[in-house]
């Protein structure tokens, strides 16, 4: 006669409870705050994910074109990359797959050899003009439920994001 032991009482640990439990001389505190963060960038992936399955370009070649779209002058990769805060690697892969599908168009730059003078085509801004409207709408329905505590949320990643970018830099 074979016997089934009963069920563990079923708890729920999170990740931080178990760092905590297995590593108690670790500071966790960091996970009270990338931990949320981490959480909203997958929340936020997820919501904009529908909008771009049948879509001429992907979220981040939209984030692209729209740093061109009302542009006046000619973009250098390096100047989106700076602007984006992306590497430059990433912009240019992104820049040549739009610039094959006809969304950019990349010309020598008479004061640098090195770096191509970077433009949006019709074809592009048609894309930014279709796609970035319902990106927008998707995202100001994430952000309804923040109601009147909204500005504290704007000030309160404005604070995270100034420090990153202070300890970043030195």
């Amino acid at each position: 006669m074979s016997r089934i032991s009963p069920p563990l009482p079923f708890t729920v640990h999170t990740p931080r409870e178990q760092w905590a439990a297995a590593r108690p001389e670790l500071d966790i505190s960091p996970m009270d705050v990338i931990g949320p963060v981490k959480r909203i960038q997958w929340l936020y992936e997820a919501a904009l994910e529908p909008l771009y399955d049948a879509a001429p370009v992907t979220a981040p070649e939209l984030d692209v074109l729209v740093q061109l779209r009302h542009n006046d002058e000619p973009l250098i990769a390096r100047r989106i990359a700076d602007r984006m805060r992306c590497s430059r690697a990433a912009i240019s892969k992104t820049l040549a797959k739009l610039e094959k599908r006809g969304f950019i168009e990349r010309r020598p730059n008479p004061a640098d050899r090195r770096a191509a003078l970077v433009t949006i085509t019709e074809a592009g801004a048609e894309a930014v003009d279709a796609m970035f409207p319902r990106q927008l709408a998707v995202e100001a329905d994430l952000l309804a439920g923040l109601g009147p505590d909204r500005g504290r949320v704007v000030a309160a990643l404005n604070l995270l994001a100034g420090a990153l970018e202070r300890r970043a830099a030195g």
